[in-house]
């Protein structure tokens, strides 16, 4: 892999400025065949959300069916589950390095019995699985919209079964106006510590729990934002590049093709700055992510 991670230096971790305005559809106003695509693609990465990401950039609809489609092959493979995988492997070993305190005893003395606790577990590994579908495409349609291709080998694996954790917690997002002061200061020092637009499904979702997620991120918070968080963010942005650059491409989807739909829907510069985005968010969310978890281990 070593070859192909300096390979990976092109794509540069990097912020876009100005940040875009993006427009994610919610599931539930979403209707005809955006629905069509919002369900394919939960269903595809076994996750029980359509995530910002994937919203954000169905709103291009003729550039995000023509990365949809052209990547779907390669989502359902076998080589793109061992990936995935390899890459989960890699976020803990990175969360590690930020030494997570451990969580479980401070909130069973807060009166948190073992089956709320396994429920904030359940709903961290949604997470700490499916943001790698979703990372994986930002990355995949950043390359060809920068003007480099895939992999040139279009032969796949099937995968067979099921890769998504089997869990069950229901599915609840804290938005902001459903929740208390207290919350509601997290998610502004969020969007401010890690520099983000937007709250991620993860830590709504999370927020659920106030007393939990108040003491999960002020435990992160401190070490955010910092030279050697920032160094691990990078490693896994350089191990996501990686692996989107040496899987197949069994749908033969070309930077051509999909510099040209965006063209299309007349928003190139838009869908440019939206997919840089989330590529140089979703890394730091995935050691973050891996955090939360170390900390309930």
């Amino acid at each position: 892999m070593n070859e192909t991670v300096l390979e990976s230096t092109f794509l540069l971790r990097k912020r876009p400025d100005p940040i875009p305005h993006v427009f994610p559809l919610p599931e539930y106003l979403a209707d005809g065949d955006r629905k069509e695509d919002y369900e394919d693609t939960k269903a595809v990465f076994q996750v029980p959300w359509m995530g910002v990401i994937a919203m954000s950039f169905s709103h291009y609809r003729k550039f995000y069916r023509t990365l949809w489609r052209g990547l779907r092959p390669v989502f359902q493979s076998a080589e793109f589950v061992a990936s995935c995988n390899a890459l989960c492997r890699r976020a803990e070993e990175l969360a590690t390095e930020l030494s997570p305190p451990p969580l479980a005893e401070v909130l069973t003395a807060k009166g948190y019995a073992p089956r709320e606790l396994q429920n904030i577990r359940n709903m961290i590994a949604i997470f700490h699985h499916g943001n790698f579908p979703y990372v994986l495409l930002a990355t995949m349609a950043r390359i060809l919209l920068e003007g480099k291709e895939l992999s040139v080998c279009q032969t796949a694996t099937a995968s067979s079964g099921r890769h998504a954790p089997e869990v069950s917690v229901p599915f609840v997002l804290m938005e902001a106006h459903h929740a208390d002061a207290p919350t509601r200061e997290i998610y502004e020092e969020i969007k401010s510590a890690l520099n983000l637009p937007i709250v991620n499904t993860d830590y709504r979702a999370l927020a659920r729990w106030p007393s939990y997620f108040a003491l999960a991120w002020n435990s992160l918070r401190p070490r955010v934002a910092t030279p050697a968080y920032e160094s691990l963010v990078k490693a896994m942005h350089d191990e996501i590049v990686s692996a989107a650059l040496t899987l197949p491409n069994p749908g033969a989807l070309t930077g051509e093709a999909l510099r040209a739909t965006a063209l299309e829907d007349g928003a190139g510069d838009d869908i440019q700055r939206t997919v840089e985005l989330f590529q140089w968010l979703l890394p730091g969310l995935i050691v973050n992510v891996a955090y939360f978890r170390a900390q309930l281990m």
